[in-house]
């Protein structure tokens, strides 16, 4: 049986063979030599098309979680979905309309922002909703497609921001290879949604989670509705 390949970074395939450290179950935190990798990720955003003027707000590098050993990377600001969808939530959000940043450190954790303006708000409800399912469901599709694997997810409950978002948790674990945990935060400003993931290698315990409810709560202020 095929391993799995979920990948903690969500990044463009570009910007992780630049920084080498694709983190999949069963291979050990690698270390990136960030510079370089900051070079080609805004190479590689450069490659794709400009995003619009009034683009909703994303995260910077010193909003999401404090890395013990490591500065946060991101690449630029990108019209579209990333290349590589961040796990649980693929094939959720529409390319139409959407703009992401991805995120790295030196070692294995990695992170990622997908950022939707809608048609209505009622169309940001029900993405947001699909999201939140998708997140909910995430663990049994995951033990389905891996059944040596084992997989659990938890609900971290919702925050007070803008129109409302809520913090869920998943960890994943596969026979002879590293566990994984991964952290979402899904979030609502009139007709503009956004999903902000995390993720790393390890368990529950050595999830960031105060410091990610304010990533989280940070990323659905800085959205904008007019």
């Amino acid at each position: 049986m095929r391993k799995p390949t979920h990948s903690f970074r969500g990044a463009a395939p570009g910007v992780v063979a630049a920084a080498a450290i694709m983190a999949v179950a069963g291979t050990g935190p690698a270390l990136a030599h960030a510079p370089q990798a900051q070079a080609q990720a805004h190479a590689h955003a450069q490659t794709q098309a400009a995003v619009p003027q009034r683009t909703p707000g994303h995260l910077v590098p010193r909003e999401l979680p404090p890395h013990p050993s490591s500065d946060w990377y991101a690449s630029d600001v990108t019209k579209g979905l990333p290349e590589t969808p961040p796990f649980c939530v693929e094939k959720t959000f529409p390319s139409a309309g959407a703009t992401h940043r991805t995120f790295w450190t030196e070692y294995d954790t990695g992170a990622t922002q997908i950022v939707v303006r809608t048609g209505t708000v009622e169309a940001a409800r029900k993405l947001a909703a699909a999201a939140e399912k998708k997140i909910r469901n995430c663990a049994a599709d995951w033990e389905s497609q891996f059944p040596e694997g084992t997989a659990s997810w938890r609900d971290y409950g919702a925050l007070t921001a803008e129109d409302g978002a809520h913090v869920y948790g998943v960890h994943t674990s596969y026979p002879d290879s590293e566990p994984g945990i991964h952290l979402f935060g899904v979030g609502r400003d009139g007709r503009t949604v956004t999903v902000v993931t995390w993720g790393e290698m390890g368990g529950y315990d050595q999830a960031p989670l105060a410091d990610f409810k304010r990533t989280a709560t940070t990323a659905v202020v800085k959205l904008y509705h007019p």
